[in-house]
């Protein structure tokens, strides 16, 4: 794969190879038919938002607000931003008025592109951010950029340190941060994952995740565009319509997390026996995805998942597993993909294998640092360039990591360190249940102890007290749960993975 220095590079590499190549599909739904974004479209378009960017005030490296659900047009403006020169900032859908506010104020982004959907929630966020933010509304099905305010300009020069992506993370522990990922960063990530996954101009992805989380930025969006592949790309996930859609394009990987394949898995036929020659594998990240649910999918449609790991700080790429299936460590996200990495002590040196400690890796995809916040980049960076991860695991003898929770989710019962994650995994080996998620509560004899949310799948019967009964068997007394609740749904972020912070009033307080 050529090295690329910049992602406007990218693009005029694919243009002069295959105008015509496609880069979106957008299936079918209920508002139009499907429609396609070839990369020769995508260079017009880019032109056309640059004019139309520069004849709003902005300038080169100006933030641009994106808060827009998938759709072509939403694919479009965060690609063109970013080669056009400016810093592409989307936020997140699912953000309370409140914290959407702080982000819109605090990212300077000028102008914001919103749709019909959404307007009314902008306005309220508005009225509580000081600055005069431009809302311009867009429909996220069209293919047409709209007006044209100014006649199409070259481009300004772009280069690699230059901001690209200003991605906010989810908050839920304290004010959201605003990870600045450069040119380099970005193309270092996409293109980390696209040698690793062998991907080129025939493969084509089917990912339905949001384009306001890093995953679906830098996974399912720019990598298959450093490649000079395609994306398959409904609004959202349905599984009514996920192996229709696989088939139809004739998808050859398909991006997801563990929360769609616990869904895929409940809405298997048994009586259907599914081939998918065009799949080459499935690609599993964002959480961890229980060894059960994996060995489960992998069984039943016939696909290899490759299970991978990453953060927003680090372009979303941090380790991965083999493609070659003798050599994949289930239970493991991998070993490292673009990066060096090592496991730490409370000293910061490295601790032999096998030993638990913070997980801390370094490359090229790694951010530059928080925005507008040097305090907290000092935190998280060491001056040999080390990102402190706050992800607690070890390393065995073969190089692969395993992760075990996060420092501040550690649960520590009468001064044993417990993992929720071995608590998860429990739970979900019982066959009524689709999801399960542990966290730590105060408790007065052993300082904490735990507790579980549990979903059951569609139509399961299940108690409390068989889950428990079920947890004695697995985990033992001392590591069952000392609360169970079943519950509709699990608190998540845009990419599936569980917030398990926010469970805590939920289990104490279930009222």
């Amino acid at each position: 794969m050529t090295k690329f220095a910049t992602l406007r590079e990218v693009l005029t590499a694919h243009v002069a190879r295959d105008p015509d190549a496609p880069l979106l599909v957008a299936p079918d739904n209920s508002h139009q038919p499907g429609l396609t974004l070839s990369y020769g479209e995508l260079e017009r378009r880019v032109r056309r938002l640059a004019a139309e960017l520069r004849a709003r005030g902005l300038q080169r490296g100006d933030k641009v607000g994106l808060f827009l659900q998938n759709g072509v047009r939403t694919t479009t403006l965060f690609l063109s931003a970013m080669i056009g020169g400016y810093t592409i900032a989307p936020l997140n859908l699912l953000s309370q008025r409140g914290q959407l506010a702080y982000v819109l104020d605090h990212c300077d982004c000028k102008v914001l592109f919103t749709s019909s959907d959404y307007v009314a929630q902008v306005a309220e966020a508005l009225r509580l951010v000081s600055r005069p933010i431009e809302v311009v509304e867009v429909d996220v099905d069209a293919l047409d950029a709209g007006p044209v305010l100014a006649q199409e300009v070259a481009f300004e020069p772009v280069a690699p340190e230059d901001p690209a992506l200003l991605m906010y993370t989810s908050g839920t522990t304290g004010t959201p941060k605003g990870v600045v990922l450069t040119h380099r960063n970005l193309l270092a990530g996409a293109g980390s994952v696209a040698r690793w996954h062998g991907l080129g101009p025939g493969d084509r992805v089917l990912s339905s995740l949001p384009l306001y989380h890093i995953n679906g930025q830098v996974i399912s969006t720019i990598t298959p565009f450093v490649s000079g592949g395609s994306i398959v790309a409904p609004h959202r996930f349905a599984v009514s319509t996920w192996w229709d859609d696989v088939e139809r394009y004739e998808c050859t990987w398909i991006n997801m997390v563990p929360t769609i394949i616990a869904y895929l898995l409940n809405a298997a036929d048994p009586k259907r026996t599914y081939q998918f020659p065009h799949i080459r594998f499935g690609r599993s990240a964002s959480a961890p995805l229980p060894p059960e649910q994996h060995l489960a999918f992998e069984r039943t449609f016939g696909i290899p998942v490759i299970e991978a790991m990453g953060m927003t700080e680090s372009a979303s790429v941090v380790f991965c597993n083999p493609m070659e299936a003798e050599k994949r460590r289930y239970g493991s996200p991998g070993l490292p993909c673009g990066v060096e990495a090592y496991v730490a002590g409370p000293d910061g040196s490295p601790v032999a294998d096998g030993v638990i400690g913070e997980i801390r890796f370094r490359g090229d995809n790694v951010m530059s640092g928080y925005y507008k916040d040097p305090d907290r980049t000092a935190e998280a960076l060491t001056l040999e360039g080390w990102l402190r991860t706050g992800d607690l695991g070890y390393r065995d003898t073969d190089g692969f990591y395993f992760i075990t929770g996060r420092i501040k989710e550690l649960i520590i019962k009468g001064g044993e360190n417990i993992a929720p994650r071995e608590i998860d995994e429990a739970l979900v080996k019982h066959p009524a249940v689709l999801e399960a998620a542990a966290v730590g509560i105060s408790d007065p004899n052993y300082g904490q102890d735990i507790a579980a949310a549990v979903v059951l799948k569609p139509g399961a019967v299940c108690s409390e007290e068989d889950l428990r009964g079920h947890c004695y068997d697995e985990l033992g007394r001392y590591k069952t749960p000392k609360i169970i609740r079943i519950v509709d749904e699990l608190p998540k972020g845009a990419s599936g993975k569980i917030q398990r912070l926010s469970l805590t009033d939920l289990l104490t307080n279930p009222e």
